[in-house]
């Protein structure tokens, strides 16, 4: 067949891509054609993500696909970070800059929640993990706080869906990016109205959902004709992060494990149907959506979040270290001096993350790491320790043993921090592709165009496609001890 050219729009936490992908019908090729930060703004108190420049960006992409001379594009999707969301008055005007996740509007809602629906009720109904940025506790925020918002809003659409709708006009809500919200029934794959009413959050502004795959109009005519780009198909591809990460895990059948690292690390596994029980309610596991209507049983954990904080403190003085030199340090530091918990609450919200990660080791009667060198060790080997917390977790859960993990995203250059999960987990350990989503969101716009019959396809094109590498255990019995005491640490917490 003839290559077809097809645009991912990738965005995390703290940047985002345009990527081109090329494929011929077995293999994908992938390239970056722009690559931007994406910086969140604080004033007056409050963080926003500055989601007009985000806009801007995506047309600057598209521009330079025009600017190429590649050929025609098939094809653009879009994905994102999951809960935070924008409302647009009845005129179809943005009403504000959409809030950062990690604003301080949420503090304190799950008390207030659980005052109006027991907190087993809302898992129940849901089947999703109690994260305090999820858009549930968001809207209740907006609800005790401004509630003429609300109410003026005619609809609300997530971070991706946004962004389509600037791009179409299209105004629908996709399935797994819906899922990170914490407002779905995990029975029917719809909006819980009946939580929303007893929460007294308002629903006339929730859209219908459309899932990886379905179509979402075209670019419009005069953004296509300013960008020279064409009236291009957009496409919901798994529009949040993950659940594109987790359609690109090389894997096959079996008793396997995904790691999505990043900013964030999210462990789990796919499952047919979401699992609410009473043990992933008391281990805050999560039910979220994947491509082809299956579920991701897993677990959030914070990932390399507190290492990036920790890298802009030291910026930010001027003690500057690029990622390999970073590495390097903590290498060469001494092994096991002290672990934190990855998510303890401390480490939350952002501000001088390296006197955090001493704070929590000095409160828990440890050695307090010093130089930059252990402080970092001391995140890496924390992370990896966590991992085998969550990784047994999910055993539990599901009642049986796990072989392997396969790890993918920009996590997977921490060699580090892969050999450490090796041998703390005494299983093998598979990383990449390093762009997974990407290429998780370009499959599946290969699949809306009819060019690949399902996620087993998908799979099979991503190992003919792309290298992985295999991390092998290394010095378990010194890793069962470290991970003996770092369970002694986070059980008295």
């Amino acid at each position: 067949m003839k290559e077809l050219n097809m645009l991912a729009f990738d965005l995390g936490a703290s940047s985002g891509r345009g990527m081109l992908g090329r494929f011929n019908g077995s293999r994908l090729k992938v390239e970056e054609l722009h690559r931007f930060s994406n910086d969140p703004v604080t004033v007056t108190g409050h963080t926003y993500w500055d989601i007009l420049r985000l806009y801007r960006e995506i047309e600057q992409g598209l521009l330079k696909f025009a600017n190429s001379k590649e050929g025609s594009l098939a094809s653009i999707g879009i994905d994102t970070w999951g809960v935070d969301f924008g409302l647009l008055d009845q005129k179809g005007q943005l009403m504000g800059n959409p809030f950062h996740y990690r604003d301080v509007r949420t503090d304190g809602m799950f008390e207030e929640a659980f005052k109006r629906v027991p907190k087993e009720e809302i898992f129940n109904r849901t089947g999703i993990a109690f994260q305090k940025f999820n858009t549930l506790y968001q809207l209740l925020s907006m609800q005790l706080n401004s509630p003429d918002v609300l109410e003026r809003a005619s609809t609300m659409l997530f971070i991706p869906d946004l962004l389509t709708y600037f791009l179409t006009g299209e105004k629908r809500t996709e399935f797994t990016e819906a899922t990170t919200s914490q407002m779905l029934d995990a029975a029917t794959g719809q909006w819980s109205r009946e939580l929303l009413k007893a929460l007294g959050i308002p629903e006339h502004f929730l859209t219908e959902i459309d899932y990886p795959g379905d179509p979402r109009g075209r670019i419009r005519k005069e953004t296509a004709d300013l960008l020279g780009i064409g009236e291009v198909p957009l496409y919901a591809v798994a529009t949040h992060d993950t659940g594109s990460a987790v359609a690109a895990v090389p894997a096959v059948e079996g008793n396997y494990v995904f790691l999505s690292s990043g900013t964030w690390s999210l462990m789990g596994v796919e499952v047919d149907r979401p699992i609410v029980n009473e043990t992933t309610l008391k281990w805050n596991y999560t039910n979220e959506g994947c491509v082809g209507g299956k579920y991701r049983l897993l677990k959030n954990i914070m990932g390399l979040w507190i290492f990036q904080e920790c890298k802009r403190e030291w910026d930010r003085r001027g003690e500057v270290y690029d990622f390999k030199e970073m590495d390097q340090m903590a290498e060469a530091s001494t092994p096991m001096l002290a672990f934190i918990d990855p998510d303890d609450d401390l480490f939350y919200h952002p501000g001088d993350m390296p006197a955090k990660v001493q704070q929590y080791c000095q409160k828990t009667g440890q050695t307090v790491p010093q130089s930059k060198g252990e402080i970092i060790r001391c995140i890496f080997e924390s992370l990896a320790l966590k991992y085998r917390w969550s990784f047994e977790k999910l055993e539990e859960i599901l009642g049986k043993k796990l072989d392997v993990l396969h790890i993918v995203g920009g996590g997977t250059k921490n060699r580090l921090l892969n050999q450490f999960t090796a041998n703390v987990l005494n299983k093998p350990v598979i990383c990449g592709p390093v762009e997974a989503t990407a290429i998780g969101n370009l499959m599946v716009q290969a699949m809306a165009l009819g060019e690949v019959a399902n996620q087993a396809e998908i799979r099979q094109i991503v190992r003919d496609s792309f290298p992985t590498e295999d991390y092998l255990p290394q010095n378990t019995d010194i890793w069962e001890e470290a991970y003996a005491r770092f369970l002694t640490i986070i059980d008295n917490e």
